[in-house]
């Protein structure tokens, strides 16, 4: 033997060291002998909570009625549009300022239309802040446009 070098030490008897598991006579062993309860129902998608509907699909007649719904709600507003600028072209507001408030206040009626249509179609879908937050910001800023610009 070379200087230096001792020779490997045997495993104690305590000891074992490592040992892979035995092997089973058949795959099936490892399997639950019994059946859980849940095996029989059908796969839900997304859990339901406690009150709340399933988020479902919207269908397109709804989409289609939402859509109508939505461009009378424009026409409506476009007369309003024209009834607010002639008020305020009678108050002595120069009509350049009186055009822009009203388009303001089409805009921001739009808006916020838009985001109630959205969320009487399908609430569980677009309910939502990513949708709907902008909506009504947007719409809540031009209304408060439209005041200040129909003032001056």
């Amino acid at each position: 033997m070379m200087q230096g070098t001792q020779p490997p030490a045997a495993p104690s008897p305590a000891d074992p060291g490592f040992k892979l598991p035995e092997e089973s006579a058949s795959p099936q062993d490892t399997l639950p002998k019994t059946t859980p309860d849940t095996a029989g129902r059908p796969v839900e998608v997304v859990p339901r909570t406690e009150g709340m509907p399933p988020a479902t699909d919207t269908s397109t007649r709804d989409l289609a009625i939402g859509g109508v719904v939505f461009l009378i709600l424009l026409v409506v507003y476009f007369f309003v549009r024209n009834a607010f600028v002639h008020h305020l072209v009678v108050r002595r507001v120069a009509p350049s300022s009186a055009g822009t408030a009203g388009w303001l206040l089409f805009i921001g009626l739009g808006f916020l239309s838009a985001a109630a249509v959205l969320a009487i179609v399908n609430a569980s879908r677009y309910l939502t802040f990513g949708v709907t937050g902008p909506l009504v910001i947007v719409g809540v800023v031009a209304l408060v446009a439209a005041l200040f610009t129909g003032r001056r």
